[in-house]
């Protein structure tokens, strides 16, 4: 079973056309899910366990993202009870629930640390990625959008308050704690050299960056202007210089309201904002579309909190329709979750979504 029909373009030229605010043949797609709904929708298509790109393929997704592995040793050490990242010593522990389970940020070893300690924590070493890995994954998704990043490169608030707790985090932000400020440019150092290393030995295949800082609660500035343009512009500026310095658009996620934040995005030289939760502060579609679809393209807007995981087939349908009537005008738009796809959602709400991406995402 496949659910996409002839297309006129390819996956890369779809994504590049709308991520130049222009109007490609059909909506590019994106897809991102929970382990769990994800498993169940390869157990429906009869797919093996480990065969994600047969699902993107069915689906009709037109981006991939690469990445060069971390190879190097095992910095942290681990613990019982608790999944500790060996690069970073951000800890997590399991949380179920009805439909499934999360891993819970805990513990934050670094909360209380002071600049000695932070200097003397433990980083990966840029020459501790497999790069040579990259090049391979590009020549198998040639024909695709070909990303590197995530919504967790750069993402300094939320990725500091991993090791630090988010109180602190805000606290550090706010006050420019030196202890705090060194624990973020110690790791966006990291990040930066990777991120141009990839880049050089992708040798031209790579498409776009893809970065992340959650700005908003689902009501409200998470900080102020001021302070963004004080403690984060600056520092995503040097991620953004080194996209540019190889022509290559930038897309930003950005969870909760954050379109306060929009017009610095522009200034900034960010071509696409990811996420755009539909039931946030000021990110209605239609808001979204009219103040920015001129300077700004879009990836998201399809709540994972709404119609997709509580509504029927019906309504998850007409929910398609009407974000596609709104944002597709003039291109510019991809359509995508808002999040990963929760493990609450019905399986056949997904195939619905894509099935009407396809059916009514095409430009006539």
């Amino acid at each position: 079973m496949r659910i996409i029909d002839k297309e006129r373009m390819s996956p890369k030229e779809r994504v590049l056309t709308a991520f130049a605010r222009q109007e490609p043949d059909r909506v590019p797609i994106n897809y991102f899910a929970n382990q769990g709904i994800h498993a169940r929708l390869l157990q429906y298509f009869n797919l093996k366990p480990d065969d994600n790109d047969a699902l993107l393929d069915i689906l009709g997704v037109d981006f991939r993202v690469v990445a060069a592995k971390y190879k190097g040793p095992r910095l942290h050490a681990k613990k019982p009870g608790r999944n500790v990242d060996p690069e970073w010593g951000i800890v997590t522990r399991w949380i179920e629930h009805s439909s499934g389970g999360y891993w819970d940020y805990c513990d934050f070893p670094l909360k209380d640390a002071d600049e000695e300690e932070i200097a003397r924590w433990p980083m990966p070493s840029p020459d501790d990625y497999d790069y040579d890995e990259v090049m391979e994954q590009c020549h198998r998704y040639e024909k695709f959008a070909i990303g590197i990043g995530n919504p967790g490169l750069i993402d300094i608030i939320n990725s500091t308050g991993m090791l630090r707790g988010m109180e602190q985090t805000l606290i550090d932000l706010a006050t420019g704690n030196p202890a705090g400020l060194l624990l973020i440019d110690r790791k966006l150092d990291i990040q930066l050299e990777v991120t141009r290393r990839t880049i050089e030995i992708a040798k031209g295949k790579i498409d776009f960056v893809w970065i992340g800082e959650d700005l908003g609660t689902q009501n409200s500035q998470m900080i102020s202007l001021d302070l963004f343009r004080k403690h984060i512009r600056p520092r995503h500026q040097k991620f953004i210089d080194i996209a540019k310095k190889y022509n290559l658009p930038v897309m930003i996620h950005s969870c909760g309201s954050s379109s306060w934040a929009f017009d610095d995005f522009v200034e900034m030289g960010i071509d696409v904002v990811d996420t755009l939760q539909p039931e946030a502060k000021d990110m209605q579609p239609k808001y979204l579309k009219e103040r920015y679809g001129d300077r700004l393209a879009f990836h998201g807007c399809i709540s994972t909190a709404g119609p997709l995981a509580y509504g029927s087939v019906q309504e998850v349908i007409n929910n398609i329709k009407d974000i596609l009537d709104i944002m597709m005008p003039g291109g510019g738009y991809c359509a995508a979750p808002t999040h990963l796809i929760q493990d609450n959602t019905p399986v056949e709400n997904v195939i619905a979504m894509y099935e009407t991406i396809h059916k009514y995402g095409v430009y006539r």
